[in-house]
């Protein structure tokens, strides 16, 4: 009853609140989105990307919500901050320091997200200034000049506006996250990926008008599509359950346990953060390398474009080592073990303990196997589709996985606010009912 009356959701003044905050936060992005960078000529900005929009800049532009191909002030967009948190993550394990903080609790988090932030204003000032002098060497294919008046007042300006435009981004998606609903920087991804529908949807319309694709192979696209957001929530909803059986134990006069439940292992336990890890890392470098005119540095745009063997096999082999190596950070078999035996827990026919650990950990490796495999066709599906039937978007991949993804959890946290509002209200009339009685 209460898991389907989402309809109500604006009965509950709490949840009325978080989500009229977070999509006011979402809108104050979407206008930032279309404040330009100053100092650009837009017409010859607009034009260059009319050529240039495929391949990695138009996969980043996809990830940035449109503000790329406009230079807003949005435009290097979260990838910073998600690349200073792989940073970090991947420091966490190796530094010993690090590896303390992650296991203070909420201190030992506010320090590790304080790094984070650092970071994330470093690479947006190396990245900015990649931008800035790139810019300034390049031309609309009519010949003009992108940048009005080159020199290191744009290039300062630039790298100042774009930095505090991420900042801002990030700030936006940790006020969602506590004060909204939902996870505030999946969310600003989810947004930007969203809002350039429309704009793709007319753009198929003009195909099909135009006679560049034709009606079979839309009607054809559209039942595939379909097929593959009905695929991407089975997967995202299958569990492993591993049964667990409590024994009964005696407290006073009460006796406690005996029940079974079971320990559900999701197939995808990393989400859709294994596939923004891996476009992020690939973005990076080749973006910088974009901008700049040195042979070798086109060498790498070349190889590491959407669709191109190289930049296919590193994808999938990023996506294979984040899923592996994000599940090992959320989950460890051995604290559950340990929490299931000091609860009086065990798995049928294993000993608690050691071999409890060792089990669900060879459980979660295959079924981690399992959920890489899936993540990683599904990222695949761009290119083949683009290159194939020609879609004019960005359709899979990614962005779909990311879109399924980031909607099913906002919808559960929706749930569980319900419930717990359905729970607060049922004890407050029992207790009611009781200090009667009393």
């Amino acid at each position: 009853m209460i898991g389907g009356g989402l309809q109500n959701i604006f009965k509950i003044p709490e949840l009325k609140k978080r989500i009229l905050y977070t999509l006011g936060l979402l809108i104050v992005y979407r206008i930032g989105v279309q404040v330009p960078t100053p100092g650009i000529d837009a017409v010859a900005l607009a034009s260059f990307f009319a050529k240039a929009k495929e391949g990695l800049l138009g996969l980043f532009n996809l990830f940035s919500g449109g503000a790329l191909e406009r230079l807003s002030v949005f435009a290097l967009g979260i990838m910073p901050y998600i690349s200073a948190s792989i940073i970090l993550q991947l420091l966490t394990v190796t530094i010993p320091h690090l590896e303390r903080l992650s296991k203070e609790g909420e201190a030992g988090r506010k320090k590790i997200t304080q790094y984070t932030r650092y970071g994330t204003v470093v690479l947006s000032i190396i990245q900015g200034f990649g931008i800035a002098v790139g810019l300034e060497s390049m031309t609309s294919p009519g010949g003009a000049p992108i940048v009005i008046n080159p020199g290191w007042g744009f290039r300062l300006m630039t790298v100042i506006t774009l930095t505090a435009g991420t900042a801002f981004i990030m700030w936006l998606g940790e006020q969602i996250t506590e004060r909204g609903i939902g996870n505030g920087i999946s969310l600003i991804i989810f947004a930007g990926i969203v809002c350039r529908l429309p704009a793709a949807i007319a753009n198929t319309f003009r195909l099909l008008s135009t006679g560049e694709m034709q009606i079979f192979i839309a009607a054809l696209l559209l039942v595939f599509m379909v097929g593959v957001v009905g695929f991407i929530i089975f997967v995202e909803q299958g569990q492993r359950r591993i049964p667990v059986q409590y024994a009964k134990r005696v407290v006073g006069r009460k006796m406690y346990g005996g029940q079974s439940t079971h320990l559900p292992l999701k197939i995808n336990t990393s989400g859709v953060i294994p596939p923004i890890f891996a476009s992020s890392i690939m973005m990076f470098p080749a973006t910088i390398a974009s901008f700049i005119t040195i042979p070798w540095m086109q060498d790498i745009v070349a190889a590491l474009r959407p669709g191109n063997v190289v930049y296919e096999l590193l994808f999938v082999a990023m996506i294979f080592f984040f899923c592996y190596f994000y599940t090992a950070v959320t989950f460890n078999p051995v604290d559950v073990a340990d929490n299931m035996k000091k609860q009086g827990g065990y798995i049928p026919g294993i000993r608690p303990g050691k071999r409890t650990a060792d089990y669900i950990d060879r459980v979660l490796t295959r079924i981690t196997l399992g959920g890489a495999i899936y993540v990683s066709a599904v990222c695949v599906l761009p290119s083949i589709l683009i290159s194939q039937f020609n879609v004019p978007f960005y359709f899979g991949g990614t962005a779909l996985l990311i879109v399924v993804g980031v909607a099913i959890d906002t919808v559960s946290q929706i749930e569980s606010h319900m419930l717990a509002r359905h729970y607060e209200g049922f004890l407050k009339k029992g207790g009611g009912k009781m200090k009667g009685r009393l």
